[in-house]
C-alpha cells in the first residue's frame, strides 16, 4: 500500500471544465457537491483506502517564529495556501494507477447546474523512509 495526497485547488491548477466559482452555486448545488464528497469518502472508508478527507475554509494567515516570543503575522505578498488549497484527501492504495482512478472520480464531483466539475486534482505520493546504508 502507498499513500497519496489528492489535492483540490481554488486556483493554481488548470481551469476545470465546469469552472463556475463555488460562491455562485445555489444551495442545492452546494449540497449535492458536499454529498458527493461525503459519499466518496464513505466508500473509501469501507474499502480501507481512506486515510483522511478535509475541506478548507478560504481564510488563513502566514506565521513564522521571530525568536522574540511573538510571531509576525502577514497576509501577503505570498501566494498563500488559503488562495490555492481548497481541501485534500489522503488515500492508501495498492498502486499509482488506483490513485489516478480515484482522483478521476473525485474530479467529477457535481458543481454548477449539477454537472461534473471535472477539476484538475494534484496527485502526490507521500515520501517514504529512505533505505539506510549499513557498512
Amino acid at each position: 500500500m502507498a499513500k497519496y495526497l489528492l489535492l483540490k485547488h481554488y486556483r493554481g491548477a488548470p481551469a476545470a471544465v465546469n469552472d463556475v466559482p463555488m460562491d455562485r452555486w445555489t444551495p442545492e448545488e452546494l449540497a449535492a457537491h458536499v454529498r458527493y464528497m461525503n459519499d466518496f469518502a464513505a466508500r473509501l472508508e469501507e474499502t480501507g483506502e481512506l486515510v483522511e478527507h478535509q475541506a478548507l475554509r478560504p481564510e488563513g494567515t502566514f506565521v513564522r517564529g521571530d525568536g522574540e516570543g511573538r510571531p509576525p503575522v502577514t497576509d501577503g505578498p505570498f501566494a498563500e495556501t488559503k488562495d490555492l488549497i481548497a481541501g485534500w484527501t489522503v488515500i492508501d492504495v495498492d498502486s499509482y494507477e488506483r490513485a489516478l482512478e480515484l482522483a478521476g472520480e473525485l474530479s467529477a464531483a457535481p458543481g454548477a447546474g449539477g454537472e461534473p466539475i471535472n477539476e484538475w486534482l494534484e496527485v502526490r505520493p507521500f515520501l517514504t523512509c529512505l533505505p539506510t546504508v549499513i557498512e
